[in-house]
């Protein structure tokens, strides 16, 4: 087409030319264009599967008691493998983008390198046989006019000879020069001639190779170029679609797994679930027994007396271990204790201070110790992302058509940032960890402090017991003193550590002669000095056997030989009932 055009129309070369390469020009302009819309579509990718990433990381069920007992749910558990899927489904959108790099932006920028060449090339062989057929033609033209000048002064040298031959005035020698001078001009001008006719044939001849042969050629490369340029420009938008069509399996996958999970979701399993982790265990009460206060006396013995024999201890206490829990004023307060020793629990798992200030000391400086940890190795994993993004910057920097090194910068000021926050964040917690190294006092230290608490704690009993003495007579149905002393339980129960203003009467629970069979074992979970009458110390980890499980004051009853027996809070062990023990069931 571009042949038989310039053949048409040669005296417009030039013209046609200026055309072509204005045209190239705007193809490779075009090819650039193409070329930076694949770079940005790659950055719209790494940005999406970066927010992705983001918001799935940030609704990631994270390392505590809390979203333990949410995993057991069906719904919780499908909404993590959503999350998980949805990871996996921005990893496909990194993969977009990868393959964008690689397929499309490195090779576009590698070919326009060799499209710049190439058009260059064969422009200047253009412009170099352009200037070459010129050349010859004002040679051409400088010969031809040659040629005229020869022919001229060969004719006016020939007229002057011939007038000084007829004059007759003129010596001969005058003549014979003039003969001379003719037939040198005449000889020139031959030459001139011979020359004008030579150099003719040889001009047409470049001219007809120019015109029909070296520009048709140059002109077919340029042809050649401009079509390879369309076909790569189709490849890579073919190659656009396809890196999109490549993931949709995987990303199917991924959405089909989203699907899964929600049709996992069982409602009356999560149900059960609820029932199961919140049924109380307790039996339901007996018959309330007739109480007949028609008889004075009897009401005034079993209610009000403070000289009760033992007899009547054991046979007030057997009337009363049908727990009678919705109904009487001290068995609800007991639920309160409940529910405060689930709170107080709560505190020692975790979900208390950021310092773990409401920890027992080593309980403490366990935590402190853990968290300082886990902060370090974020911090290490921080610095090894910046020594891979500082290696990817370097290698961009040797070779920039891989990437522009000023894209790493962000990124390596943020880790720089995260860095000095975690920073941060360990020099506070060691100086926590540090306080609480100090104020952990020696064995001798605690060894004297417990024998001035235990003297204190039985100053204090005492002093309480008498203060129930002097209320129960100003109250005549003993309610006010059950309620006073559960309330001070309640009290007690918040820091078992601490001297309880009232200790439940375990003097009167050791009284009995039997021996108590065993119901279960427990595990401790922190370690309990016991300096209180009636308790018992144990060590962090030490098992032990039950003996009488809660009943609802925050103690249960354990022993540890024949000999030794006692009180620990029930917040302090985890208990696991014999399946044939009344009342069976787990404290955590």
């Amino acid at each position: 087409m571009v042949e038989e055009r310039m053949g048409d129309c040669w005296s417009h070369t030039k013209d046609q030319f200026d055309n072509l390469e204005k045209h190239t020009q705007w193809g490779i302009e075009f090819v650039e264009k193409y070329n930076k819309f694949v770079k940005e579509r790659s950055e719209i990718e790494v940005n999406y599967a970066k927010q992705i990433r983001n918001l799935s990381k940030k609704y990631q069920p994270k390392k505590n008691s809390r979203e333990e007992e949410e995993s057991k749910y069906t719904f919780c558990r499908a909404f993590f493998t959503t999350l998980n899927e949805l990871n996996d489904y921005a990893g496909q959108h990194e993969v977009i983008a990868e393959n964008l790099t690689s397929q499309i932006i490195s090779e576009l920028t590698r070919y326009l390198q060799e499209l710049k060449a190439e058009r260059k090339s064969h422009f200047h062989d253009g412009r170099k046989a352009q200037q070459y057929i010129e050349s010859s033609w004002k040679q051409l033209e400088s010969c031809k006019r040659r040629f005229e000048r020869d022919c001229k002064e060969a004719d006016r040298a020939q007229q002057y000879f011939e007038k000084m031959d007829a004059d007759i005035n003129v010596t001969k020698a005058d003549v014979e020069k003039a003969r001379q001078q003719a037939q040198m001009r005449h000889q020139m001008a031959t030459d001139s001639k011979n020359e004008y006719s030579s150099y003719l044939q040889k001009f047409n001849q470049e001219q007809n190779d120019h015109y029909y042969t070296i520009i048709p050629n140059i002109f077919q490369k340029l042809q050649d170029m401009e079509e390879k340029r369309i076909e790569r420009i189709g490849v890579c938008m073919k190659t656009f679609a396809e890196v999109d069509r490549q993931v949709l399996p995987i990303v199917g996958k991924c959405l089909d797994g989203m699907t899964t999970a929600a049709e996992s979701i069982e409602p009356k399993t999560d149900s059960k679930q609820v029932v199961e982790a919140y049924k109380s265990g307790f039996e339901p009460p007996g018959d309330v027994e007739f109480e007949d206060y028609s008889q004075a006396m009897k009401r005034t013995v079993s209610e009000n007396s403070l000289s009760n024999s033992k007899e009547g201890k054991e046979k007030s206490s057997s009337k009363s271990k049908p727990k009678l829990w919705p109904f009487i004023k001290k068995n609800k307060l007991s639920l309160k204790l409940i529910t405060l020793n689930s709170h107080v629990r709560s505190l020692i798992e975790g979900s208390g201070p950021e310092d773990f200030s409401h920890l027992p000391p080593e309980q403490r400086r366990k935590k402190l110790q853990g968290k300082i940890d886990d902060l370090n190795k974020d911090i290490h994993k921080e610095m090894d992302q910046r020594d891979a993004l500082t290696k990817m910057k370097d290698v961009y920097v040797k070779n920039p058509q891989m990437g522009d090194p000023a894209s790493v910068d962000p990124r390596l000021a943020e880790i720089g940032q995260n860095i000095e926050k975690l920073q941060a964040e360990v020099q506070k917690f060691e100086g926590w960890l540090a306080e609480v190294e100090e104020k952990m006092p020696s064995k001798s230290d605690s060894n004297r402090r417990s024998g001035f608490y235990e003297a204190q704690s039985n100053t204090a009993v005492s002093n309480n017991c008498a203060q129930d003495r002097e209320r129960s007579l100003s109250s005549p149905d003993g309610s006010y003193t059950e309620e006073q002393n559960s309330e001070t339980q309640v009290k007690a129960i918040i820091n078992p550590n601490t001297i309880p203003s009232t200790m439940p009467d375990f003097d009167e629970e050791f009284d009995d002669d039997d021996t108590l069979p065993t119901i279960g074992t427990c595990k401790a979970l922190y370690p309990f000095e016991g300096h209180n009458e009636g308790t018992i110390a144990v060590a962090e980890g030490e098992l032990l056997y039950v003996i009488e499980e809660d009943k609802g004051d925050g103690w249960t009853r354990v022993r540890r030989n024949e000999e030794e027996e006692g009180y620990v809070p029930t917040s302090y062990i985890e208990v696991n009932l014999e399946p044939n023990a009344k009342g069976a069931m787990t404290y955590i």
